[in-house]
């Protein structure tokens, strides 16, 4: 609905993009990797039949609900937007620099890592230095607390840009939220100081590559967490709009 609310009239194109891209990365940096691991002297790479397991879960239960999802999202009828807008664009006018778009995108995602940060040390040791982890409970609400604190501080940095007419919000809002991910991985690199591991060069590709993507795909997860809570926002201020 959203995309053809945009008009958008390649709807294959995106259903494949977005079956395919990410996923697509995150299968083909891990099957590298497990091919480094494999020629290694003492090889400690996955088993063939669990990339075999991975691979078929993707093809045959991941892709197919994507493209269902599609069909069925496409039938429906586009979203409406309340006001109508102009075809030209409106001239934004300089900004002071505290709300400059730029400085927003670069800072908004310090609160929410801030609310993760003690949590984010116990997963990086149970992932990287097996150890148990058992608080499964605490880290959902942990979680619920980072989606609460990426909405609301993207839902209030867009008003203000909002405030100071400027109508570029949509990537704003996802960088903003999704800025949480960049510090996650600078943090991951000062966390690796700690983990006294090898100099090979396969655990540097192995840490920051693994690392990588997981920030990655944290950053389209919060991204679309601010940009669609941010859409919700901007769709009830200017419905409240009286045009006489």
């Amino acid at each position: 609905r959203l995309y053809k609310a945009f008009r958008g009239r390649q709807w294959q194109v995106c259903t494949i993009m977005t079956a395919l891209l990410y996923p697509g990365i995150a299968f083909g940096t891990f099957v590298f990797f497990n091919l480094i691991l494999w020629v290694l002297p003492d090889p400690v790479s996955a088993p063939f039949l669990d990339v075999l397991i991975v691979a078929t879960m993707w093809c045959c239960v991941s892709v197919p609900l994507v493209f269902v999802g599609a069909y069925f999202g496409y039938k429906e009828a586009a979203m409406e937007f309340p006001t109508v807008t102009s075809t030209i664009s409106r001239a934004i006018p300089p900004a002071p620099p505290l709300l400059h778009p730029y400085v927003g995108m670069a800072l908004a995602g310090l609160i929410p890592f801030a609310a993760a940060y003690v949590e984010l040390f116990f997963i990086m040791n149970s992932l990287w230095m097996d150890q148990f982890y058992y608080v499964f409970g605490f880290t959902l609400a942990v979680y619920l607390i980072l989606i609460v604190t990426c909405a609301e501080v993207t839902v209030l940095l867009v008003y203000y840009q909002l405030c100071a007419e400027n109508h570029r919000w949509w990537w704003y809002s996802f960088f903003c939220s999704g800025g949480t991910a960049i510090y996650m991985f600078i943090y991951s690199i000062f966390w690796f100081r700690t983990l006294e591991a090898s100099r090979m060069v396969m655990t540097y590709l192995l840490y920051f590559g693994y690392m990588f993507l997981m920030c990655f795909g944290m950053m389209l997860v919060f991204g679309m967490i601010g940009a669609m809570t941010t859409l919700w926002f901007t769709r009830k201020i200017f419905a409240t709009i009286k045009v006489d």
